[in-house]
């Protein structure tokens, strides 16, 4: 009888909530104008002889590199944040290692580590949900192999500043340290220029988010020169896919769009933390294009009722440190006006702020 291996058997499953999304999708942290009229440009231009050749992703990569300040050896496109965490995953993890990550955050860093065979440690955020720096220290050990920091982090939209994760680097040389900056664009601070120096630091980034590529699935994994040949001999040559990485230069040459999406979403964020707290509902701060939030026992009834008013927002209370939450994204200055009316309406439909508030 043909069985899996046993580290697939005891896995944990990853199930994104993606049937049935109708309406204004505030539930995924995506883009919610799209992307650049360039890219759009761009692959309406594509041919069939495109389509019929294998993607060659190492002159992308080059043009990749330039933008980041980065020589292009260290730079490795990929099929989104996720394949960047599972190669590093193939790349460095046995069946006897640790994996560390700071709960909550992004479940595809558990997933991958667990189909290695490793184990993983959880270290939890505190009641603030702040990075819990010195219990991240205390925790690590010399089968600690691979440690994933996702900053801004996701679902809280916390950070790590760049001493705390240098000092993460520094207390575990044998350990390859993820530093997801899939929300870089919406805090605006980077570990990438210590790459070339911190000779155990990983950098992953995105596109699905402020550049609206998420249907694309392309990322970026940037590393030490002395490491990334390693991380390139697991990947497929193959991954990321020609569409892509025809749209991708287009996408980075065009600042502005960017540029004009992400001034809107901080300024939305800003009017959405202002009206939680005139309504009473707790809040986070947050660095990305979202904002957490404590609904409390009927989170359940407020997704449900937002979902009836043609919002999707995202139910997050099953993750650790988060009962009773709910993750609501930031887009465009007409939808951030449209979440606000429709907020009020289910808030005082569901008196949902004094009973935060009591």
């Amino acid at each position: 009888m043909l069985n899996a291996r046993k580290a697939v058997l005891e896995m944990h499953e990853y199930h994104p909530p993606l049937a049935g999304r109708k309406g204004l999708r505030l539930d995924f942290n995506e883009n919610t104008k799209g992307c650049s009229p360039r890219v759009l440009e761009r692959i309406q231009e594509i041919t069939a002889e495109d389509l019929a050749r294998y993607p060659e992703r190492e002159p992308v990569e080059a043009v990749v590199a330039a933008h980041l300040d980065l020589p292009a050896d260290q730079v490795l496109l990929t099929n989104g944040v996720d394949e960047a965490v599972h190669l590093l995953c193939e790349a460095y993890l046995d069946p006897t290692d640790e994996v560390m990550v700071v709960t909550p955050t992004f479940g595809m860093y558990e997933v991958f580590a667990e189909m290695t065979g490793a184990k993983v440690t959880h270290v939890q955020c505190g009641a603030d949900l702040r990075f819990p720096l010195e219990n991240v220290l205390a925790r690590i050990t010399p089968v600690t192999k691979l440690i994933a920091v996702a900053s801004p982090n996701n679902p809280t939209g916390g950070i790590a500043s760049r001493e705390q994760l240098l000092a993460i680097a520094d207390a575990s040389p044998d350990a390859a340290l993820l530093v997801d900056e899939a929300y870089f664009d919406f805090h605006g601070h980077t570990m990438m220029p210590d790459v070339g120096v911190v000779r155990n630091l990983f950098v992953a980034r995105t596109f699905s988010k402020a550049y609206g590529l998420a249907g694309l699935r392309i990322g970026i994994l940037a590393g030490p020169r002395e490491q990334m040949p390693m991380v390139r001999r697991v990947s497929s040559p193959y991954s990321v896919n020609a569409v892509a990485l025809l749209a991708l230069p287009e996408a980075l040459a065009d600042d502005g769009f960017v540029a004009n999406y992400v001034a809107q979403v901080k300024a939305g964020q800003v009017r959405l933390e202002q009206e939680l707290t005139r309504m009473g509902v707790t809040w986070w701060p947050s660095e990305a294009n979202f904002v957490l939030m404590k609904i409390g026992d009927r989170h359940r009834e407020f997704v449900a009722a937002m979902r009836q008013r043609g919002i999707l927002v995202r139910n997050r209370s099953a993750d650790p440190g988060c009962d009773g939450c709910v993750r609501i994204t930031l887009g465009t200055t007409a939808h951030t006006e449209r979440l606000v009316t429709t907020l009020r309406e289910v808030v005082a439909e569901l008196k949902l702020g004094a009973e935060v508030k009591a």
